[in-house]
């Protein structure tokens, strides 16, 4: 059975950063991301905006692209979601990395993706403090939101998107993410 070469939270961040490779830390073990395809990122910049405006209305918190935010210290887990939704008045310094995880973190489906590793992902942010966690299937047009309270939904393209006790008011068609 081959052994796990664990690494410090210190010795990731010495990881160079110029090499086009992008990383993330699970519980110590290093992961390395794949660049994702045009359909990942349009679905990606479909929901950047759509939130962006609706949180430019209501300033209820801000939302981040692929940014780093810190789940664990021991072990060290560091994800990056392919976006993330802070909440209002939690403080956020520019120069380090978000302790916990965001209170909205998105994550869509690349073809790399694992199920097992999705879920493991899900379950790191609301452990860590997330409120919901939305997965993204591009390939089937579905939602599958996570709650903290332990309640899951699946939204197709005819459905709504909503998260009516984090981000009230904010809705968005389904379908529209995939157009």
């Amino acid at each position: 059975m081959a052994t796990k070469t664990l690494m410090t939270l210190e010795e990731f961040e010495r990881l160079p950063s110029d090499d086009g490779v992008v990383y993330e830390l699970d519980e110590g073990e290093l992961v390395s991301m794949t660049f994702p395809m045009p359909k990942h990122a349009r679905v990606q910049r479909a929901l950047l905006v759509e939130l962006d405006a609706f949180l430019k209305r209501s300033p209820l918190g801000e939302v981040l692209l692929e940014t780093g935010y810190l789940l664990s210290s021991d072990p060290p887990t560091l994800r990056g979601p392919d976006l993330g939704v802070v909440r209002a008045g939690r403080t956020i310094d520019p120069e380090a990395r978000i302790e916990g995880a965001p209170d909205l973190a998105v994550e869509i489906v690349s073809p790399s993706d694992t199920a097992s590793g999705l879920l493991r992902k899900v379950q790191q942010y609301l452990a860590s403090g997330a409120h919901t966690v939305w997965v993204v299937y591009p390939d089937n047009g579905q939602v599958h939101v996570f709650e903290s309270g332990g309640q899951t939904r699946v939204l197709r393209r005819e459905d709504v998107l909503t998260e009516p006790d984090l981000l009230p008011g904010f809705s968005l068609p389904v379908a529209a993410l995939f157009e």
